[in-house]
């Protein structure tokens, strides 16, 4: 019980559990009544709920390094775009003869570019194993290997933020190339199945929403896994002192490379969890604009909290489904003015202004001296 006990306390299981009730078991049961019925869930609504959810883990994935750790890396949409590419490719492979060019192994776009033969790059994608380890793997090693000369070099700061998204919009630049073999800025489309089930189908994207919901449970557990450990301390005494840390003796490289690298892993699988309900990936996901946008999800919900990562994305997210369907020409000056109003009255965001309601509340009241 002790493990346990160091995540999270009685009221936390309690609250982990019941939530997790909520959106894994109960949201599927109200899409499986009839249509009819008051309580029904549409079935557009499950894939948008999924890639909240999605959003989600990849805002956990930046709340642990910016939040816990400091590093403000603006680089988190190009490791969430490329898991999201590794199972495009998987689900391209799948579709066969049944493109519109009808070739057993090409995709539709490389037929219609004149491209001869697969790219050895695309050989094992008919296999989903291989897609998914992909995935995790390409994000994290990028990670690492970016991580490791930026952080050998006491690249810190804003520096360091500017070089993440110099990386992102250089991945966005090549992909939009059509002799990289990923199609384009047109991207990879018009799914067929998932391990055999119609990906279009209504079991299918309750199937992808109950994986994403348990891939984010298990996402935030592992974050406090990490945070509730030794390496979780020298990760809060970096983001506040971090020479003192060095002068102490700990490997900043080292911490800050495992950091960075968990939360790229993070960001592949949101990627890798997103693309089959939203039916298409491409090179606009690689944006330096997204990664920005995943930065003001985390400061919104409360950055170092977890929990106020994922109570950002769901929030900005649910408003800009509402608010570019019926006035989409503000939603992005709408999120630059929350971003700066959050800045100046929520430093905290909305985790540390319920903490501080909490805590009125509980702050005993003077008695008058008679």
């Amino acid at each position: 019980m002790a493990p346990f006990a160091r995540l999270l306390d009685r009221r936390g299981w309690a609250a982990f559990l019941g939530l997790g009730a909520v959106l894994a078991v109960l949201v599927p049961l109200l899409n499986l009544l009839p249509e009819t019925s008051p309580f029904h869930l549409p079935n557009y609504l499950v894939p948008l709920l999924g890639k909240y959810a999605c959003y989600a883990i990849l805002a956990l994935s930046l709340d642990l390094i910016w939040g816990y750790a400091g590093i403000l890396s603006l680089g988190q949409g190009a490791f969430f775009a490329l898991g999201g590419y590794a199972m495009g490719m998987y689900l391209m492979r799948q579709i066969g003869r049944r493109g519109v060019y009808g070739h057993p192994e090409l995709p539709d776009f490389m037929v219609f570019l004149n491209w001869n033969e697969l790219p050895w790059y695309w050989y094992g994608f008919d296999h989903f194993a291989f897609a998914a380890a992909v995935a995790l793997l390409v994000p994290g090693l990028l990670a690492f290997v970016f991580g490791w000369f930026a952080f050998r070099s006491r690249v810190t700061g804003v520096y360091l933020s500017i070089i993440t998204q110099a990386l992102t919009f250089a991945l966005m630049l090549a992909f939009f190339r059509n002799d990289m073999g990923f199609g384009g800025n047109n991207g990879l489309t018009d799914y067929k199945d998932i391990l055999g089930f119609e990906i279009q189908a209504p079991s299918t994207r309750r199937g992808l929403y109950i994986a994403s919901v348990v891939a984010l449970g298990l996402s935030f557990l592992l974050c406090r896994f990490v945070i509730a450990s030794r390496l979780g301390r020298v990760l809060l005494a970096l983001r506040d002192t971090e020479s003192r840390v060095r002068f102490l003796g700990y490997s900043v490289t080292n911490a800050k490379l495992f950091a960075f690298t968990m939360a790229a892993v993070l960001a592949g699988l949101a990627g890798a969890l997103y693309v089959p309900q939203v039916g298409i990936i491409n090179p606009s996901e690689f944006s330096p604009a997204n990664s920005i946008e995943v930065a003001i999800w985390v400061a919104v919900g409360g950055r170092g909290t977890l929990v106020g990562a994922i109570l950002g994305a769901g929030i900005v997210n649910w408003v800009k489904t509402w608010l570019t369907g019926a006035a989409p020409e503000i939603w992005l000056f709408f999120l630059g003015a929350l971003f700066v109003l959050v800045t100046l009255a929520l430093p905290a965001g909305v985790v540390g202004l319920a903490r501080q309601w909490r805590n009125r509340r509980r702050r005993p009241v003077p008695v008058p001296a008679e």
